[in-house]
């Protein structure tokens, strides 16, 4: 058992399987009470049940570790209260919480319904809402406190997956709002964009290039929410095998100027040379992935 977190209630929402449970396992191997939250759903929501978070509870109390369940949505802001009421009711405290919880509903944008957008969404932002509004409560009243939810770097846009990528952008802008709003009571929010072997990554068409394992993100995320990081707020980091990367801030890049009012005939004249664009990475690998399929059917006829 180490100590990075000794003594610490950390609470984590997605723990029953992969990159939630490594988390709760490390917090608990370096010392912190975890509440291990998880509603027990498949992939895209359904058939809820508590053993995956009893399970993991078990893991690791027999570790030598100190660790409750709440097998309860993120979706609602009574079950998200309720993982907070638990850490204070069990433990006496809450010093970090740890989103990770999520499901996937992926079609094309023109052909996603209402019922594959909404849970989707819900389960991503407002689960981290949910469980940020009640923890900052407490944190603020406790005069500090770590707040870490998790996005992916689909927020930079995705194929097929519109309602996973708006939410994990809301996500970012989630826990920034939370850095600026809470950073008087001494409380930090940050962002993991993971890269692991995942049920969640296994379905991704193409290759992702580097990618690790769930074991991978939690050090990282033990490092947040230890003392180590108290000056660490508003930051987004990759994180993928042995690889931390640091996302930038968002920023205008190019700035043009009108005498007055701009008219479309004055930005199409002047847009290609002052303004521009800043084009997707993710267009490329596209127009990669159209090149290589192009290619193979080519050779194959």
């Amino acid at each position: 058992m180490g100590t990075f977190l000794q003594d610490k209630v950390v609470a984590v929402t997605g723990a029953g399987q992969g990159i939630g449970r490594a988390i709760a396992l490390a917090c608990a191997a370096e010392g912190a009470k975890v509440v291990v939250n998880d509603y027990g759903v498949s992939i895209d929501g359904a058939n809820p049940t508590s053993e995956v978070a009893n399970r993991v509870v078990e893991e690791i109390r027999d570790a030598g570790g100190t660790a409750v369940a709440v097998a309860d949505t993120v979706t609602t802001m009574e079950g998200g209260g309720r993982i907070v009421q638990t850490a204070l009711d069990e433990f006496g405290r809450l010093d970090g919480v740890v989103c990770v919880a999520g499901i996937l509903r992926e079609r094309m944008l023109f052909n996603m319904s209402e019922q594959e957008w909404d849970p989707v969404v819900e389960t991503h932002l407002k689960g981290t809402f949910t469980v940020f509004r009640a923890a900052s409560a407490v944190m603020r009243k406790q005069g500090g406190g770590r707040l870490i939810g998790f996005t992916s770097g689909a927020f930079t846009g995705s194929i097929s997956q519109a309602n996973y990528s708006a939410a994990k952008g809301g996500v970012i802008s989630l826990v920034r709002s939370a850095a600026l709003g809470l950073h008087k009571y001494g409380v930090t929010a940050n962002a993991i964009a993971p890269v692991a072997n995942t049920r969640m990554s296994a379905g991704i068409p193409f290759d992702v290039g580097e990618i690790g394992e769930p074991e991978d993100i939690a050090p990282m995320v033990v490092y947040l929410l230890s003392e180590h990081a108290a000056d660490i707020t508003g930051q987004v980091y990759t994180v993928t095998g042995p690889k931390i990367a640091l996302w930038a801030q968002p920023r205008e890049i190019r700035t043009a100027y009108a005498e007055k009012r701009w008219t479309p005939e004055q930005i199409a004249n002047r847009f290609a040379a002052s303004i521009g664009q800043d084009r997707m990475p993710m267009l490329d690998r596209l127009d990669e992935i159209s090149s290589a399929a192009a290619g193979l059917s080519t050779n194959a006829s």
